[in-house]
């Protein structure tokens, strides 16, 4: 554990990855759309199904770690599919509530749960919730709004 500890600890303020893929939820629709920017303010993502529902669980960050670990255990799943808004190449799944990163030039987001099984996962595969239980995501505000594009850097502040 301290590992984990030390590691956070040299990384702030330091670029530790960067956007990969960018989704919305639409009412009244299960597909997910991708987007090659999103705008975020203190009620969440703009044009999210989820936008001004709950400021704790208004930004779904989820890492290609996790997509990764279903291909390793054969599971056929598309970026998007885990529900997240953000995806990203960087792990954030250790880092401790309250932290904040910033991504892009401005948007800066405060982790604030790690993300909750969800039995729609097992639409997917029925092993999915149970692979990804610690590993789906995590949910964050807002704390500076701002856009955030495709290829955007990630720092942990």
């Amino acid at each position: 554990m301290k590992s984990n500890i030390s590691n956070t600890k040299k990384q702030h303020n330091q670029v530790v990855g960067k956007v990969i893929k960018l989704f919305i939820s639409q009412e009244n629709s299960s597909n997910r759309i991708l987007k090659e920017r999103l705008y975020l303010d203190h009620s969440g993502v703009i044009d999210d199904k989820f936008y001004s529902k709950d400021i704790n669980r208004s930004v779904l960050i989820s890492s290609i770690k996790s997509y990764s670990m279903a291909q390793e255990n054969n599971i056929s799943i598309n970026y998007g599919e885990l529900g997240e808004n953000i995806l990203i190449d960087y792990n954030p799944y250790d880092l401790p509530t309250g932290t904040q990163i910033k991504i892009g030039e401005v948007t800066t987001l405060e982790i604030s749960q790690n993300c909750t099984l969800c039995k729609s996962l097992t639409k997917i595969d029925t092993k999915l919730p149970k692979l990804l239980k610690d590993d789906r995501g995590i949910f964050a505000k807002v704390v500076k709004s701002g856009y955030i594009h495709i290829g955007d850097e990630i720092t942990i502040l």
